[in-house]
C-alpha cells in the first residue's frame, strides 16, 4: 500500500505505474482518493477548529460559574453542546472518508522498481542469466510420476479416495528424498547465518489482508469454514505477520528469517490441477527465507537471496536460470520479482522451482511494521524467496538425476540425509 501523501505528491507517476501493470480501470481511483483525501484534510481540520473552540469555551464556562454569571455559564454549555453534536457527525464521516481511502489504496499496485522490464504478461519476462549446462541425455528420461512409480513411491489413487484430485502420498525412498531435499534446504540456509522457523500453518484474514492482494487471496487461500482462519500459502504469510504492529529497534535489522511449513492453495485458474503427476498440487512443502530490513539495504537483499537458490540447485547438479518478471507479471504489492527455473532434460525446457521478490514497505505498512531509528520511526521493507518448494523441487532433482539404467543418483551434498545412500534403484 502506498503512503497517500506520495499519491497525492505525484499522481501521475502512481498513474504512469498502474499503466504499465497494464491495469488502466484502476486509474480513477487515483483521483478517487486525492479527492476523498482533500475531504479527509478538510474535516480534520474542521474538528480540530471545533475541539479548540470547545477547550476555550469549556475553561470560561467555570470561570463564569466562579464569578456567579450563571445565565452565560449555561449559554456557554449550550453551545458547547452544538459542538460536540457537530464534532459527532464530523467524526462520524471522517472515518466513513478514511475507510474509502484506506480500501482504494488497497487496490492501487505498489510502485515497480525502474529496472522492472514493461510487459504485459508472464510470457514476456526477461531470462537473466544460466548456471550450469542444460544437458539433454542419449537416452529417454521417463514422466516423473513413472519414475516415482517405478520406484514404488508415489499413491495418487489412494489420495484420491481420501482427500481428491490434487493430493498424493509419498512413499518409501521418495518420500525420504522428498524430505531430505527439505532438511537440506533448511540446513543450507542455516549455515548461510538464517534462523530457522516452524510458524502457524493458519492465520487471521487480518494478516492475510496484510500480506497479499485480494485477488490473490481468491485464488489462492483456503478459508476454515465458520472461524476467521485461513491455510497458507506459504510461511511467508506467518513470518511476515508475526511481526504485525510491532516497533522493532534498527539495531535489530536485517532480520533474516528461514521458515519450513506445509502449503495449501486452490490454485484457481487456467493452469489448473494436474491429474497424474506432482507439478501442480494443493498441497506441498517449502522452505522459504524471509528478511526485513532497512529501505537502503533491500536491492542488495534481493540480489542475496535469489542467488542462495541457484546455489542450492547446483549443489544438487540441477542447471537452473533466473528470469527477470515484467510489470504485467508482478503481483499488486511487489516492487521487484525474479523467478529460479530448472532445465527439464525430459521436456528440454525450463520449468519455476522458485521466485525472489521485494515487497518495498507495502506489507509493512499495512500490517504496521516500523522500526525506531535515529531520525524517527519507518516502515521496513520486507522481501521473500523460495529456498525449495517440492514436490515440484523433486521433479527437478529426478529428471536431472536419473541415469539409464532407471536408477537415480544421489549428489555428495545430499547423501548425509538420505543414509549415506550414492543411489535409489527400483527394488
Amino acid at each position: 500500500m502506498l503512503d497517500i501523501k506520495f499519491v497525492r505528491e505525484n499522481k501521475e507517476l502512481v498513474k504512469e505505474n498502474i499503466r504499465k501493470k497494464f491495469q488502466e480501470e484502476k486509474l480513477p481511483l487515483v483521483d478517487e482518493v486525492i479527492e476523498l483525501d482533500q475531504r479527509n484534510r478538510e474535516l480534520k481540520q474542521q474538528g480540530d477548529t471545533l475541539r479548540s473552540q470547545r477547550n476555550e469555551s469549556s475553561g470560561n464556562i467555570g470561570k463564569l460559574m466562579r464569578d456567579k454569571k450563571i445565565d452565560e455559564a449555561n449559554a456557554l454549555k449550550d453551545e458547547v453542546k452544538k459542538i460536540n453534536e457537530q464534532l459527532v457527525k464530523i467524526e462520524e464521516e471522517e472515518e466513513e472518508v478514511s475507510n474509502k481511502i484506506y480500501e482504494k489504496m488497497l487496490i492501487i499496485p505498489q510502485m515497480i522498481d525502474p529496472s522492472v522490464p514493461v510487459g504485459k504478461d508472464d510470457s514476456e519476462n526477461v531470462e537473466i542469466e544460466r548456471f550450469g549446462e542444460p544437458i539433454v541425455p542419449d537416452y529417454e528420461i521417463p514422466y516423473h510420476a513413472d519414475i516415482c512409480e517405478k520406484l514404488n513411491g508415489l499413491d495418487k489413487e489412494s489420495a484420491g479416495r481420501t482427500s481428491g484430485n490434487g493430493f498424493y502420498y509419498l512413499i518409501g525412498d521418495i518420500a525420504r528424498l522428498h524430505s531430505a531435499m527439505l532438511s537440506y534446504a533448511r540446513d543450507f540456509m542455516i549455515d548461510k547465518g538464517f534462523t530457522y522457523c516452524i510458524p502457524p500453518f493458519m492465520i487471521h484474514g487480518d494478516v492475510v489482508n496484510g500480506v497479499m492482494s485480494f485477488a490473490e487471496m481468491d485464488a489462492m487461500m483456503y478459508k476454515i469454514e465458520g472461524e476467521d482462519l485461513f491455510l497458507i500459502g506459504t510461511s511467508e504469510h506467518s513470518m511476515i505477520g508475526k511481526f504485525k504492529g510491532q516497533l522493532l529497534k534498527e539495531t535489530e535489522l536485517p532480520i533474516t528469517l528461514t521458515s519450513y511449513s506445509p502449503c495449501f492453495r486452490k490454485e484457481v485458474g487456467a493452469h489448473g490441477i494436474e491429474e497424474r503427476g506432482l507439478y501442480r498440487v494443493h498441497q506441498f512443502e517449502k522452505q522459504e527465507m524471509v528478511v526485513l530490513c532497512k529501505k537502503e539495504e533491500e536491492m542488495d537483499w534481493y540480489n542475496k537471496m535469489w542467488q542462495y537458490t541457484v546455489e542450492f540447485f547446483r549443489s544438487l547438479d540441477i542447471p537452473v536460470r533466473t528470469l527477470e518478471c515484467c510489470s504485467g507479471d508482478l503481483a499488486d504489492l511487489k516492487v521487484k520479482s525474479c523467478d529460479v527455473e530448472a532445465w527439464s532434460p525430459r521436456q528440454k525446457k525450463y520449468f519455476e522451482v522458485g521466485s525472489c521478490s521485494t515487497l518495498g514497505d507495502a506489507q509493512a505498512r499495512r500490517l504496521g511494521i516500523r522500526a525506531k531509528g535515529e531520525d524517527g520511526n519507518y516502515f521496513v521493507s520486507t522481501l521473500n524467496n523460495t529456498v525449495l518448494a517440492t514436490p515440484r523441487g523433486l521433479i527437478a532433482f529426478l529428471e536431472n538425476n536419473y541415469q539409464e539404467d532407471g536408477s537415480i543418483r544421489i549428489p555428495e551434498a545430499l547423501r548425509p540425509y538420505m543414509g549415506g545412500k550414492t543411489k535409489l534403484e527400483a527394488k
